[in-house]
């Protein structure tokens, strides 16, 4: 039998125009240290849950990786520490929620989250990064209060992944646009492939999306009310980004900067409200606010 070496074949697979390769991220890569005087820690992390609803669900898997990164040119640098562990819900786990990631009753039967450890990590962060932040911010604040008081950014909603030629924010996705592959659905593997795209060059641009992502966090964003808006207008309202708020019963839409604040007033006053002028609830975040169930900083407005 002929022997080969892999890697010479993906090279010249690779410098064919009719090929791409793609790479099994490696867990154990080991990043090397950064210097200087403006380094920073971040921590990355993802959960899995027993279902989709903060209220009625639990998180039963928690993964935290704390890295460095420079301040100045968003890159990233080694791995300071990790975390993963797994917690019993105290019921059985949804057959459908297994089917996801994999985590049976057995596995998590008599587990609890390591609180110290994780506050321990958090504490070092000066930034929580989770690819779906809303929905990790959402079950974890419940569990471990810490979460409610660190800042927090979204590499799925904050990024404009577009931008870059990547229609789609699906992590895995993602990670085969930038070159490499990985066995998903578990919340560690999860997170060191996100740190792994957060490393990567974001584009055309030069920066990294960690830089592109940061910059993002530290710009206020804002939340619209549509209070009040005619049941028949549901439709539009949906097909316009906003989404319904149960215990509020009203909808509400995101808004990433105040200059888009005129433009939505105006749709909403001829195309929800008739054309009538309507005092409506307008809220702004910032990174310690944002994603949370939390009010922001609240005004009036008028359509």
């Amino acid at each position: 039998m002929t022997e080969f070496d892999p890697d010479e074949l993906a090279a010249t697979l690779a410098a064919h125009p009719d090929f791409r390769v793609i790479r099994r991220l490696d867990p154990s890569q080991q990043r090397l240290p950064l210097t200087g005087s403006k380094i920073r820690r971040a921590a990355v992390l993802d959960t899995e849950t027993t279902g989709t609803d903060p209220a009625q669900d639990q998180v039963i898997e928690l993964a935290i990786v704390l890295f460095e990164y420079c301040l100045e040119t968003g890159a990233v640098g080694r791995v300071v520490d990790r975390y993963d562990g797994l917690e019993d819900p105290g019921r059985p786990i949804p057959p459908e929620s297994t089917a996801i990631h994999g985590i049976t009753d057995a596995m998590v039967a008599g587990q609890h989250f390591d609180d110290a450890h994780v506050e321990s990590l958090v504490k070092q962060a000066g930034i929580v990064i989770a690819h779906n932040a809303r929905f990790d911010r959402g079950f974890l604040e419940s569990r471990l209060p810490i979460f409610a008081s660190v800042p927090w950014a979204c590499s799925w909603q904050e990024i404009p992944w577009s931008d870059a030629g990547i229609e789609s924010s699906k992590l895995e996705y993602l990670a085969y646009r930038h070159g490499f592959f990985y066995e998903g659905h578990r919340a560690e593997i999860d997170c060191l492939a996100l740190l792994e795209l957060l490393s990567r060059p974001f584009g055309q641009t030069g920066s990294t999306a960690l830089q592109v992502l940061l910059e993002t966090a530290r710009k206020p964003s804002f939340r619209l009310w549509a209070n009040h808006s005619p049941f028949d207008t549901k439709d539009a309202l949906r097909k316009r980004g906003y989404r319904w708020v149960p215990d509020k019963r009203t909808w509400v839409g995101e808004l990433a900067s105040r200059e888009e604040v005129p433009a939505e007033l105006a749709w909403l006053r001829d195309t929800v409200y008739g054309g009538k002028s309507v005092a409506l609830d307008l809220d702004e975040f910032d990174a310690k606010s944002r994603y949370s169930d939390r009010e922001g900083h609240r005004e009036k407005v008028r359509t």
